[in-house]
C-alpha cells in the first residue's frame, strides 16, 4: 500500500491520523516479508550498537595513534553517536531484547556511555513516554528541555546546543528561590554523572584555551603548571573522541528537533499538528549526525513501535500520505512563531471572530 485512496476532506484528524498508520504499517510488513533478515529485530539492534561502538573506538584509535586528522574523527564519531541516539530511543519503547532484560539495560549502558552528554536513559524513558503523550504542550518537559516553544535569540542559541547552559538560564529566569533549587536539584538529578563530566569537561577545555589565545594576542603567554598540562593532554583527546562529536551532535539534534515539533496551541491528541517534516537541502549538514530527524521522525508519531532503521526504508510512502493527510512540510514560519502551528496574532484574530459570530 504505497499511497492513499482515502479524502483527507472527509477524515477528521483522528481518522487520517489512523490512515496514516495503517499505510506506514504496511509498508514495514512488506518490507519484513521482502527483506526476512528484519525480522531479526534484537540481532539487528545488537549489531548496530556493535557497529557504532566499534566505529567510535577505531576511529579514536586511529586518531591518537597519528593516522587519522582530529577533524575526521570528530565528524566520524558524531555520526556512529547519532547511532546510538536512535538505538536509544529505540530501548526505551522496548524493541530489543524486550523480554531479556540484562541484554536490555546492558545496550542502555553502552548507548550512554557513548552519548554522555545526555541525561540518563532510565530517567528520559519516563520523559520520552510522556512526551507522546502531551506532545506540544507546557507539559512536554522533554521538548522543552531542548528549546522547543523558545522564541529565536541569542538565549534560544546557547541553550540548544548545551543542556547545562540550557538548565543554567533557566535557573536563572526562575522567580522564586524554591523554584530555582527545583531546577537545579533536577538537572543534577537527570545529568549525573556523566553529562556533569562531559560538560565540565568541555567548559575546561573552552576556557583553557581561550585564556591561552587571549594570552598570545598579547603576547604574555601563561606558564601552566606540568600538572595542569598533563590533565590537558586527556581532555584535548576526550574532545577530538568522545566529547566534541556529542557536542557537535547534541546541537544538530536540538536544533532540528525542536523546530519540528510544534508547541503551544497544539489541539490534545491530535498527531497531525504535532510536527512536521523539516528536510530542506540546507539542513542535511545537520541532518547527517542526528540520523535524518527531521524527516523521519514525523513519522515516530504516527507509528510508535518501529525501529528507526525501518523507519527510514518507509520514508518514500510515508512521507507521499502524510502529505496528503495534511502534515507540514518545511514549514519554515515556525522560526519565527516560536514553535507555534499557527501565529498567535492570527490565533487571537480567529478567536475575536469568532466571538463576534
Amino acid at each position: 500500500m504505497d499511497g492513499t485512496s482515502a479524502s483527507p476532506q472527509r477524515l477528521n484528524a483522528a481518522q487520517r491520523s489512523a490512515h496514516i498508520r495503517e499505510v506506514v504499517l504496511a509498508k514495514g510488513v512488506e518490507l519484513r516479508r521482502r527483506y526476512p533478515i528484519l525480522n531479526h529485530q534484537d540481532a539487528l539492534g545488537a549489531g548496530i550498537l556493535a557497529f557504532a561502538l566499534a566505529g567510535m573506538i577505531g576511529s579514536a584509535a586511529l586518531y591518537i595513534t597519528g593516522y587519522m586528522a582530529w577533524w575526521v574523527c570528530l565528524l566520524l564519531n558524531a555520526f556512529f553517536a547519532s547511532l546510538t541516539h536512535e538505538l536509544e530511543h529505540d530501548l526505551i519503547h522496548s524493541m530489543y531484547f524486550r523480554k531479556q532484560r540484562v541484554p536490555h539495560h546492558l545496550m542502555m549502558g553502552l548507548v550512554w556511555l557513548a552519548r554522555p552528554s545526555t541525561i540518563n536513559p532510565w530517567i528520559r524513558r519516563h520523559l520520552h513516554l510522556n512526551h507522546h503523550k502531551v506532545s506540544g504542550t507546557e507539559s512536554d518537559m522533554e521538548e522543552r528541555a531542548i528549546t522547543n516553544g523558545e522564541p529565536w535569540g541569542i538565549a534560544r542559541l546557547l541553550m540548544v546546543g548545551d543542556n547545562v547552559m540550557s538548565a543554567f538560564i533557566r535557573m536563572l529566569r526562575a522567580k522564586t528561590r524554591a523554584h530555582k533549587f527545583s531546577i537545579i536539584k533536577r538537572s543534577l538529578k537527570v545529568y549525573a554523572p556523566l553529562a556533569l563530566v562531559h560538560w565540565g569537561a568541555w567548559y575546561v577545555f573552552l576556557g583553557f584555551h581561550t585564556a591561552n589565545g587571549i594570552a598570545h594576542l598579547l603576547g604574555a603567554p601563561i606558564e601552566w603548571s606540568a600538572t595542569t598540562l598533563s590533565v590537558m593532554q586527556v581532555i584535548d583527546i576526550a574532545a577530538v573522541v568522545i566529547i566534541g562529536p556529542n557536542v557537535l551532535r547534541t546541537f544538530c539534534l536540538h536544533f532540528v528537533s525542536s523546530n519540528m515539533h510544534y508547541y503551544g496551541d497544539v489541539e490534545p491528541g491530535n498527531v497531525i499538528q504535532q510536527t512536521q517534516v523539516l528536510n530542506p537541502w540546507w539542513m542535511w549538514p545537520l541532518q547527517a549526525f542526528c540520523f535524518n530527524f527531521g524527516s523521519s521522525h514525523g513519522i515516530h508519531h504516527f507509528v510508535v513501535k518501529e525501529p528507526f532503521y525501518i523507519r527510514q526504508m518507509t520514508v518514500p510512502v510515508a512521507h507521499k500520505v502524510m502529505r496528503e493527510m495534511g502534515v507540514r512540510f518545511n514549514d519554515f514560519g515556525t522560526f519565527g512563531r516560536a514553535n507555534r502551528f499557527v501565529r498567535k496574532d492570527t490565533t487571537e484574530t480567529q478567536e475575536v471572530r469568532a466571538a463576534q459570530v
